[in-house]
């Protein structure tokens, strides 16, 4: 048995945080596609060659591919007959461990002297594979078909050596061909300099140590969770959340969260959720179960990224609700819409258990939106954009204003960018005034993002939520607002008959997009907000003088 060392498991671990790292940072800066290269909706990581468990992910990935990166590595080991060195498969199957059908990943097996070490893993939000809409989100979708071409786990490179017959068939059923080839090159250069790092690092140390320190890792990080769960009394403790609709019918979603606290096990119990629904918001096992991780390290953000986080949570998601999706369920609200709803709802559970950990309710839909369309000089471009919103107050201070996504780390595409790349020109992005909640410790505030078509035609398509349930508060305070989307057609404003929902929208120059997001609700009573803190809301414009009056009876 190898020994190990506090000093040797410190740096052995920061090596391989780092390698993950850099594979994000290689991604990044050659994908072609802003929301990529500029939004930072990728991901990547290193996985177990036993079970695709995962070893490590970036620091810069998206959280909700912590867990659902290594289902899709767990699915390419059990269809590969067998790997060789320079192998490189490609899967966006939602049903095989994955997301939305946007969510690409690729999966290479890395090899040392000859023996099969690890797999390197990546995901990357690809702007458009056709379906419907362009873009993907089509909040009309009743199947999975209708969302864009599905793959499962194919080689992509063999032995180094790309296949072009995959290539061309992604290029055919994309509205934006060469971006496809620029991003694929962009991810299978980020797992071959993961390999290159990860080399390095066993040449250095060897492979034997290194995977007693990857042991070690997975170790800790299970014990270190199991700690945590047995500091939350014994017990269930339940919180629903509702989503709008589904986009086809206008009827809620319930996300009904049931957490039993047994000693140093945890179960999330999905079973009294809303049924498979018809439209494209239904959840996929692997993306309840990562969200479901993302809240709750929300709560404990020390505990290391790896396998061992999941071995004390049981989950029961059964294929009886619309958080355990199979083909040929529409997912397209997967990844960004439902994940997030999931989120709070765990949250709000714990939150029962744990008041003092768990901030009031935050915004939980990024409004995904895409325009599809053809400029003057016939090329064709596809504009997708999600955006962040306000924070939930929480016992130590205010919220955060223009937050990421719950399940998320990326951000807004500059305004520069997207003025640059496609039809449209800004009117207004700030923060959205009196979006947060009130209290001790007030809400952020969502933002306000307003623009002008201006290419002669274009079909835009809203995918979001949370417009008819707003950010909660907590321990008294107030709820944030929720979200309110809007478009100007032809000179009159219109909202779509889902409010948070709609497809094919014609725009022509000089019509306007218009997407309010949620601000976070207040946390405790707003009679004990200090003063100081309202005056500087005050003189910084957050709050107007009625309403420092009325609610914080605050007198200047």
């Amino acid at each position: 048995m190898t020994e190990l060392d506090p000093l040797s498991i410190a740096v052995i671990r920061g090596r391989l945080e780092q390698i993950a790292d850099e594979m994000d940072t290689v991604f990044e800066r050659m994908a072609f596609s802003p929301v990529i290269s500029d939004a930072w909706d990728r991901a990547d990581g290193i996985y177990s060659p036993v079970d695709g468990s995962m070893i490590v992910q970036g620091n810069r990935g998206l959280p909700i591919f912590v867990g659902t990166m290594q289902y899709t590595v767990a699915s390419v080991i059990a269809g590969a007959s067998e790997v060789r060195q320079g192998d490189t498969f490609i899967v966006n199957d939602p049903f095989a461990g994955g997301t939305h059908i946007m969510d690409t990943k690729m999966v290479r097996p890395f090899f040392y002297r000859g023996e099969l070490f690890a797999y390197l893993a990546n995901t990357g939000h690809w702007p458009d594979l056709g379906g419907r809409v362009p873009g993907g989100f089509g909040a009309a979708a009743t199947d999975c078909y209708q969302e864009g071409l599905r793959l499962p786990p194919v080689k992509l490179f063999s032995g180094d050596e790309l296949n072009a017959d995959i290539v061309a068939i992604l290029q055919t059923n994309s509205r934006l061909p060469d971006d496809v080839l620029g991003d694929i090159d962009a991810q299978a250069t980020a797992l071959r300099a993961g390999e290159t790092r990860l080399t390095e690092l066993l040449d250095e140390y060897g492979p034997d140590q290194v995977r007693a320190v990857i042991d070690a890792l997975r170790e800790r990080s299970a014990r270190q969770m199991r700690s945590y769960i047995a500091e939350i009394p014994d017990g269930t403790y339940s919180f629903v959340e509702e989503m709008d609709n589904d986009g086809i019918t206008d009827e809620v979603l319930r996300i009904d969260a049931r957490i039993t606290v047994a000693g140093e096990e945890l179960t999330i119990d999905f079973s009294h959720s809303s049924p498979p629904c018809q439209g494209p918001m239904n959840s996929v096992y692997a993306a309840t179960v990562s969200s479901s991780i993302v809240a709750i390290k929300h709560l404990f953000p020390d505990i290391p990224i790896n396998s061992g986080i999941f071995e004390p949570i049981t989950f029961v998601i059964p294929d009886t609700v619309f958080l355990n999706a199979k083909p040929p369920r529409p997912v397209a609200g997967c990844a960004a819409e439902t994940s997030q709803r999931i989120i709070t709802a765990v949250m709000g559970a714990l939150a029962e258990a744990a008041p003092d950990r768990v901030p009031a309710g935050s915004s939980a839909t990024v409004n995904n939106l895409s325009i599809g369309g053809v400029r003057e000089d016939g090329t064709p471009f596809v504009l997708y954009v999600f955006l962040g919103g306000g924070y939930g107050g929480h016992p130590a201070g205010d919220g955060l204003s223009n937050g990421c996504s719950l399940m998320s780390i990326g951000r807004v595409q500059s305004i520069e960018t997207l003025e640059q790349r496609y039809p449209l020109r800004f009117r207004k992005y700030g923060l959205r005034d009196g979006s947060a909640g009130h209290g001790r410790h007030r809400g952020g505030f969502g933002v306000h993002f307003e623009f002008e078509f201006t290419a002669a035609e274009g079909q835009a398509s809203l995918l979001g939520d949370q417009a008819k349930t707003a950010p909660v508060g907590r321990a008294g305070g107030t709820p944030g607002q929720p979200s309110s989307p809007w478009f100007r057609i032809g000179g009159e404003q219109v909202t779509l008959p889902m409010i948070s929902k709609g497809e094919n929208v014609s725009l022509r120059a000089g019509d306007i997009v218009c997407l309010r997001t949620p601000g976070g609700g207040g946390y405790g009573p707003a009679a004990e907000r200090d003063p100081e803190a309202v005056a500087t809301d005050l003189e910084h414009g957050y709050l107007d003088d009625e309403t420092a009056r009325r609610i914080y009876a605050h007198t200047a």
